[in-house]
């Protein structure tokens, strides 16, 4: 992937105003959507019918974020919404293979995600199956925590090395949580081609300056 990708998390945003919100977020590549169940993080965020809703005004592609459990049975539903990307937890799915043909066969991209303490070895072999690795750099479930750089940076590189071996040039290596202009750099320069803004985005006093800032951090990390 040739240049690297910037999610504003929404999550970190004015709620009240969504139609607002992403306007403000219009030059990204794509608006992440948390959806948390209260479940498998101990947050409660949006469910389907906010999706819906995002997806009919988002003047960019969506990239919904599954923290939930039981994705084997709901993941498809985000698919058929129209996300472009769905990514589920590696640590709640059943049968992670079968969710991605799905999501595949449904016109998405399919995306497994990983916590902070979860071994790349999980997902080492089973790139092909995927088109995005996600490297969850904070613990999930609120938005506004630091950087976990311990093992996050080991992480990105085997991930990066792996799709180098294998020809998978279009894997997606995205990171999520505590992203702002120093720890991008230090993720783009393991591997990692998208990244995941919410608090550095929104709370700056412009939002589109704050992409454009991490897309030349990134630019410059790569």
């Amino acid at each position: 992937m040739s240049t690297v990708q910037i999610s504003p998390s929404i999550l970190n945003a004015d709620l009240g105003d969504l139609r607002t919100t992403l306007r403000q977020i219009a030059t990204a590549d794509t608006a992440h959507i948390d959806v948390m169940d209260n479940h498998f993080v101990p947050n409660l965020t949006f469910g389907a019918p906010v999706v819906k809703f995002i997806q009919q005004y988002s003047p960019i592609p969506l990239d919904v974020h599954l923290m939930i459990e039981d994705p084997d049975r709901w993941a498809p539903a985000y698919a058929e919404l129209g996300a472009a990307a769905v990514t589920f937890h590696l640590e709640a799915a059943t049968s992670p293979l079968s969710v991605a043909r799905t999501l595949r066969s449904l016109g998405a991209s399919a995306g497994i995600a990983l916590k902070p303490a979860t071994p790349v070895e999980t997902v080492i072999d089973l790139l092909e199956y995927f088109d995005r690795v996600l490297v969850m750099t904070v613990e999930p479930g609120f938005g506004g925590q630091s950087y976990i750089e311990a093992g996050t940076t080991q992480k990105l590189q085997r991930l990066a090395a792996r799709a180098e071996q294998q020809g998978l040039h279009d894997l997606v290596l995205q990171v999520d949580g505590g992203v702002n202009a120093h720890t991008a750099a230090i993720a783009v320069s393991a591997g990692a081609t998208s990244l995941v803004a919410g608090s550095s985005v929104f709370s700056a006093d412009d939002a589109a300056q704050a992409i454009a800032s991490l897309r030349a951090v990134a630019a410059s990390a790569r």
